[in-house]
């Protein structure tokens, strides 16, 4: 894909992110930290969502689980599928008091339209609309964290949780009395009462059996 770069802020460097992550937050609770990372850097950038963005954008990037309903965000993706809109970047623009501040950049038989958004939501509609996400490189100085990692670390660096950062995104939970055709079935009764924590928990077990 062709990513055409558009700044709101022409005077100011873009740097594209990607999502290395998303887990429970240390600082506030019932909050999730949501984790972006420069794609030529080993900056990082938290990012602290509520927990109905975070399920969404999981539902988004785990592509085994399908929800028996549109979530909000899905259904805004139909939406703009249906009248030719699409979203062509994100762009977390500002940060204020530790706030970030967002906007989509949307075009519609060639005309572009920037539109506010919190960041949440803009990086749950990217996921789905596979749009890049971008950030000034002033607000990565003022809120990276440097990602310490050695130069045949750095292309690993997707499966890794920033410890000192982040907690564990799910709980250990023990399932080694379970058969796996048992597992599956909890999967799939998981999914239908749309409950996506333990439904990643039980197919990340499924995934290590299958490894072994």
């Amino acid at each position: 894909m062709t990513v055409v770069i558009i700044k709101i802020n022409p005077e100011l460097s873009l740097v594209r992110l990607d999502i290395k992550g998303i887990s429970y937050s240390q600082t506030q609770s019932g909050a999730y930290a949501l984790v972006l990372s420069e794609v030529d850097g080993t900056r990082t950038l938290p990012i602290v969502i509520g927990a109905f963005e975070a399920q969404s954008i999981a539902i988004a990037l785990e592509k085994e689980i399908k929800p028996p309903r549109p979530l909000t965000h899905d259904l805004f993706k139909s939406f703009a599928d249906r009248f030719d809109i699409i979203i062509k970047q994100v762009i977390i623009h500002k940060l204020v008091d530790g706030v970030f501040y967002s906007s989509l950049i949307c075009e519609r038989d060639g005309i572009e339209e920037i539109i506010d958004t919190r960041t949440s939501d803009g990086i749950a509609l990217a996921t789905r609309f596979d749009a890049p996400i971008f950030t000034y490189e002033n607000i990565l100085d003022k809120a990276g964290v440097y990602l310490k990692l050695k130069d045949d670390e750095i292309d690993e660096a997707d499966d890794i949780l920033l410890g000192d950062l982040i907690a564990e995104t799910v709980d250990k939970t023990p399932y080694a009395s379970e058969t796996t055709e048992s597992l599956n079935k909890k999967l799939g009764d998981a999914i239908a009462n749309e409950d996506y924590e333990l439904a990643a928990k039980i197919r990340d077990e499924i995934n290590k059996r299958n490894l072994k």
